[in-house]
């Protein structure tokens, strides 16, 4: 059975892009046949960030009926797939959000999850992913700003229909985490699906264009976001410990030595 998740977070700035690129990207490790699509046909970010900022057919061609939906597809990290929306003012204008349910339509039918990021804020192309998805997730900040402008778009959910899932608080103090929790279900009326903490690594991956469940796979922030995938897969979340360290010159050196002599 297809799943389908919008990833809002009423304000932007929270990381709700990179935390859907993340969720997608492990989403694809995990086995499961995932689609991200970036719906922020306004201020697109996905694209940017995985390095098809180029890319000939983005969603605003699709919803201006000038591509397929087909055309618009790209390969992305681990397997997963990406619908990146466009960069460009004219393409913004020519884009019609209403047809973003049309287009998913024809996604549903080759995928087990499809992941959409939706634009920050209230307008109209906003409201169609909170309204088309099984479940919408809220990205929040441990900040005033970002509880109060997710705790609207919840409400706004459950106005056009749609349904949240929960929330993930990202860029958390480790050692506030638990008190946190308690407080954000308390406000926003949901549970805690994640905890994500404050890691110098998600910049560093956003450097090298790369998700950070695959360039950090180790980082804490990763680990978090492995959690999440695994929850929303229904399976046990295993930290990977049998992983093989890699090997210094002396121990290459060694190595390349015993052959030689085993090798006369």
């Amino acid at each position: 059975m297809v799943k389908v998740y919008t990833i809002a977070s009423g304000k932007g700035g929270t990381g709700k892009t990179t935390v859907s690129i993340n969720l997608g990207t492990m989403l694809a490790k995990l086995g499961k046949v995932t689609y991200l699509m970036d719906a922020d046909i306004g201020m697109a970010n996905v694209g940017l960030i995985l390095g098809l900022q180029d890319a000939p057919v983005t969603l605003h061609e699709i919803l201006a009926g000038k591509n397929t939906v087909d055309e618009g597809i790209y390969d992305g990290p681990a397997g997963l797939k990406v619908i990146p929306s466009g960069i460009s003012l004219q393409g913004f204008q020519q884009a019609d959000p209403d047809k973003i349910r049309d287009v998913m339509s024809e996604i549903v039918k080759r995928c087990e999850f499809l992941l959409i990021d939706a634009p920050a804020g209230i307008s109209k192309d906003g409201v169609v992913p909170l309204a088309v998805a099984d479940e919408v997730i809220l990205v929040v900040n441990p900040e005033l700003s970002s509880i109060v402008d997710a705790l609207k778009t919840k409400i706004l959910t459950e106005v056009v229909g749609g349904h949240v899932l929960g929330t993930i608080i990202n860029r958390v103090d480790k050692e506030k985490s638990e008190i946190l929790s308690r407080k954000m279900e308390k406000v926003l009326g949901v549970k805690v699906i994640g905890i994500i903490p404050e890691d110098a690594n998600v910049r560093r991956a956003a450097a090298a264009r790369s998700p950070l469940v695959i360039k950090f796979p180790d980082s804490p922030a990763s680990k978090a976001i492995q959690r999440i995938a695994s929850d929303l897969i229904g399976v046990a979340y295993k930290e990977d410990v049998a992983k093989v360290p890699r090997e210094g010159f002396i121990e290459r050196f060694s190595k390349a030595l015993f052959k030689k002599k085993s090798d006369k």
